[in-house]
């Protein structure tokens, strides 16, 4: 590495060198196996030099560096350079498919029996050492550093993309007559750069590229945490390869898949979530800047559905007895880390359409109908934009399914499917155009770690959220939903900086959940207060059990979103088991926020935030691009003290409680539902107090109904209480019906 990237035992590195090459699109073909509980197949990465990146927006900075003169062992390649003669019938498929249904190409099992973990023994490889250069100067060769672990790697190739029919028009010719390295980047290059609405015969060649032969082994090694990848006389990353393929299967204990059973005992695995992302699934680069797009083809047996983050609802393709293959892909480019998998006995759930108006609203629009008329108005990278297509923009909802394994079916149909196309217009009626073009929910293991989780196209939620009555899978539903806004739609640049998915998920929950049960302005209030109370005991927890190290916003603080000339960086304590638990994040970003929203009042902030969403959606973010838009947009009288700089000070830079914050909570006085628990409370406590015999006269305490938010404050009262009678606590149980509320109050 150019490098040593300084790290705690608990951080996590991202070793891409995404400052030289950017991985543009991956094909995946991929089969489960549910008996050995790995992946196993192929993936294949297109790829743009960042040197031929910045010619075309005129920049003349030269930014590729020395990595390192590290000493690394690499196989033999073979040679690259051929003539096409009849290179054109030796593809692993004798024809080709439309790339969404393209089935799986052979699969080359040389070398299957080694273990990578030993470089020279898995390559066969000599113990000659070769010095690798991820940088570009002197006569060493470029490396390609891919982030990667748990993984198995066999054999690592160039295609051979000129082999694939009807390539030429990429080359200005009518016919190729000798392929060079030169050619083959170059068709790649004018591949990975086709505009938007030529997204269907770009996606097509690259199902087709990925299918052609290869056409020399690269030299390869794995450590911990990458796979590094070169070839002999390729000293730049534009002379590096642009079409490689990788050989691979994941291992059983791999950190970013769970195999598990779900609740009706048939084995399923996931994506769970995992600290290391999805580096264990496939080797890719991990850095947010490693915008791509992907297509997936997954074979399983044919018992099994196969659900994946991609925009397509596919359907299995029935291959030889017994197997299908399910195909997915993505035309909106996104960091590695959101892709997403899930494959089991799902039982699927569609809402019932009760009317052509509710049919129109939910038809789906893919990016092939899209009317793209406003071309040019979006801050991002070209791709098939929704915000883009007016239709789009006027939907509601989005169509959507929801799957789960069959024993949990009738809790879905009685609890999370009526509640999906509320939220949803909810979420609209505040932000506007859905950001993905279809949802489908997923109700996963009981293994999940947590209440829910959002990738594009899909959410994952707890069986937790469907007990009790509707409350918590509500915002929880509506939490992952704004997901689709900020954390997918609008990433954050850096890591570090998790405030800006999970503080905006947290406060809009809040605002989507109050809409979507069309509460008076006053009741919305009321619910939102309370949540404020709760939020608040739970952060001055986390704050008293938590290293303060851990409770800063933005840790990097004038380093937020610097990486090394190499591009690689290191996540902070992104690997510290007690962040799973940890909350900090989600709170202090939601409180700043509504502490924003009332300054400005709620009509001024909702308004610039769908304006700030129509400016960045489709790019990544940090805190100051949406904090110097914001106060751009606060008229000079109610700026007041507020800065950036101030902000960062306050709030985001600093442990612990921020003095505004401390300062509202001060002043505030209680809401009315806050009130009514203070009341019950103190019943409790007389009850608790009373001596077993009592006298004849005493009236018997009459108790409120309470909301389930309500129930926890009263219980986190309660529990404050030096001692309280066994008895209490079974006349609890009794008056509240404890054990069927909903998973918060548990």
């Amino acid at each position: 590495m150019d490098v040593k990237l300084e790290t705690s035992w608990d951080d996590l590195p991202l070793m891409a060198n995404t400052s030289h090459i950017l991985v543009k699109h991956y094909v995946l073909d991929l089969d489960v196996d549910f008996e050995s509980q790995i992946f196993e197949g192929t993936i294949v990465l297109f790829f743009e030099s960042r040197n031929r990146l910045e010619k075309q927006s005129g920049s003349t900075k030269e930014t590729c560096r020395s990595e390192s003169n590290e000493a690394c062992r690499f196989s033999t390649p073979e040679p690259c350079h051929s003539p096409v003669t009849d290179t054109r019938t030796s593809s692993s498929k004798t024809g080709y498919n439309d790339f969404a249904i393209c089935g799986k190409g052979e699969k080359d099992t040389s070398g299957k029996d080694g273990n990578h973990d030993n470089p020279e023994q898995a390559s066969g490889i000599s113990s000659s050492k070769y010095c690798c250069d991820t940088g570009n100067h002197g006569s060493e060769d470029f490396l390609l550093v891919l982030d990667c672990c748990d993984l198995s790697v066999f054999k690592v190739e160039e295609v051979d993309v000129a082999v694939v029919p009807g390539i030429e028009t990429f080359t200005g010719s009518s016919q190729i007559a000798f392929v060079s390295e030169e050619l083959r980047n170059q068709i790649v290059h004018e591949l990975v750069t086709l505009p938007a609405d030529r997204w269907r015969e770009q996606f097509d060649y690259y199902a087709h590229c990925s299918q052609a032969p290869g056409c020399g082994e690269l030299l390869f090694d794995t450590d911990t945490w990458s796979l590094r990848i070169r070839k002999t006389g390729a000293q730049t990353a534009t002379d590096f390869p642009h079409a490689i393929r990788i050989w691979y299967s994941t291992k059983p204990q791999g950190r970013s898949v769970t195999w598990t059973s779900d609740q009706s005992g048939r084995p399923c695995v996931y994506t769970m979530g995992s600290p290391v992302n999805n580096r264990a699934l496939f080797p890719c680069q991990e850095p947010p800047v490693a915008m791509s797009t992907w297509q997936a083809t997954v074979g399983a047996a044919a018992s099994f559905v196969v659900l994946m983050s991609g925009e397509n609802p596919a359907k299995p393709t029935q291959l030889r007895e017994g197997r299908a293959s399910w195909h997915y892909y993505v035309t909106m480019p996104m960091p590695a880390s959101t892709f997403t998998i899930a494959v089991g006995s799902w039982a699927e759930m569609k809402p019932e359409i009760c009317s052509s108006e509710d049919l129109a609203a939910e038809t789906s629009l893919t990016p092939s109908e899209a009317d793209f008329r406003c071309v040019g108005v979006c801050g991002h990278m070209e791709y098939p934009c929704r915000f883009q297509n007016p239709s789009a923009t006027t939907q509601e909802v989005i169509p959507h399914r929801v799957f789960a394994p069959v024993c949990l079916q009738g809790a879905c149909y009685e609890t999370l499917l009526p509640l999906v196309r509320p939220c949803l217009s909810a979420a609209h009626s505040v932000l506007g155009t859905h950001p993905f073009s279809r949802l489908d929910i997923l109700v996963v293991p009981a293994n999940f770690p947590s209440l829910g989780m959002a990738s594009p196209h899909i959410i994952f939620l707890s069986q937790s959220v469907l007990i009790g009555m509707n409350h918590l899978c509500g915002t929880r539903l509506c939490h992952e939903i704004a997901h689709a806004w900020f954390g997918l739609a609008i990433g954050a640049r850096d890591w570090t900086e998790e405030w800006l998915s999970e503080g905006f998920a947290t406060h809009l929950e809040d605002v989507f959940w109050a809409k979507a049960q069309q509460l008076a302005p006053h009741e919305a209030w009321e619910q939102q207060e309370l949540k404020a109370d709760l939020r608040w005991r739970c952060l001055q927890d986390e704050v008293r059990n938590y290293p303060e190290e851990m409770q800063v916003l933005r840790p990097n603080k004038e380093k937020t979103g610097h990486v090394s000339d190499s591009g690689s960086s290191v996540i902070k304590h992104g690997l510290n088991p007690e962040k799973v638990f940890m909350q900090v994040h989600y709170l202090k970003g939601y409180f700043l926020l509504r502490f924003l929203a009332q300054r400005l009042g709620d009509d001024t902030y909702f308004a610039f935030l769908r304006k700030f969403v129509h400016t960045f959606h489709g790019q990544l973010i940090l805190s100051q691009d949406f904090l110097q838009m914001l106060l751009e947009n606060i008229p000079e009288e109610k700026r007041l003290d507020l800065s950036v700089e101030n902000i960062f000070r306050d709030w985001l830079e600093s442990s612990g409680i921020p003095q505004p914050l401390q300062t509202e909570r001060q002043a505030r006085a209680e809401c009315g539902l806050a009130r009514r628990v203070g009341a019950e409370v103190h019943k409790w406590i007389r009850v608790s107090r009373r001596p077993q015999k009592r006298k004849r006269r005493e009236t018997e305490e009459v108790f409120e109904k309470l909301l389930p938010d309500q129930l926890v404050l009263l219980l986190e009262h309660l529990l404050e209480q030096k001692t309280l009678n066994p008895r209490t606590l079974q006349s609890l149980e009794r008056t509240y019906q404890l054990s069927q509320q909903d998973a918060e109050v548990l």
